[in-house]
């Protein structure tokens, strides 16, 4: 038996996503915070998609970068994330990961609803970024 997380990843889009790079981000974010779970999910969706998704789930008619669902699902939008890396002026693969990042930490329990909650996650995001890409170097 082993502890490390089976990560599943789906892309439903016709970009592609590079998955080793995924799996990694993954699996040293779950290590860095302590945090064990069986399954992740990662999908990958359109803008159309991910609207309707978080319509249903979230009752909120817009497009939204990423929805995490207690049981281990983290879905993306990747044209949303395309968007979101240039208007921040760095890579997509960058975009994704922090995504990734971003998705596990609300796994975990963070929260964003509230600016303070949203800012400590934030932090939090961005040091796990810096502490993964440094080692992967």
């Amino acid at each position: 038996m082993t502890n490390k997380t089976e990560i599943e990843i789906n892309n439903l889009t016709k970009s592609e996503v590079d998955k080793i790079f995924l799996k990694k981000i993954a699996q040293k974010t779950l290590s860095l915070t302590k945090f064990r779970v069986p399954q992740i999910s990662l999908v990958f969706v359109s803008d159309a998609k991910m609207k309707a998704l978080n319509k249903k789930y979230k009752k909120s008619n817009r497009i939204t970068d990423i929805l995490a669902f207690d049981y281990g699902e983290i879905i993306i939008c990747l044209p949303q994330a395309r968007r979101q890396a240039k208007l921040l002026q760095h890579s997509l693969k960058k975009e994704i990961g922090i995504l990734l990042i971003h998705g596990i930490l609300h796994l975990k329990g963070y929260n964003d609803a509230k600016k303070s909650e949203c800012a400590k996650m934030i932090k939090k995001q961005e040091e796990i970024w810096q502490k993964i890409t440094s080692s992967l170097v």
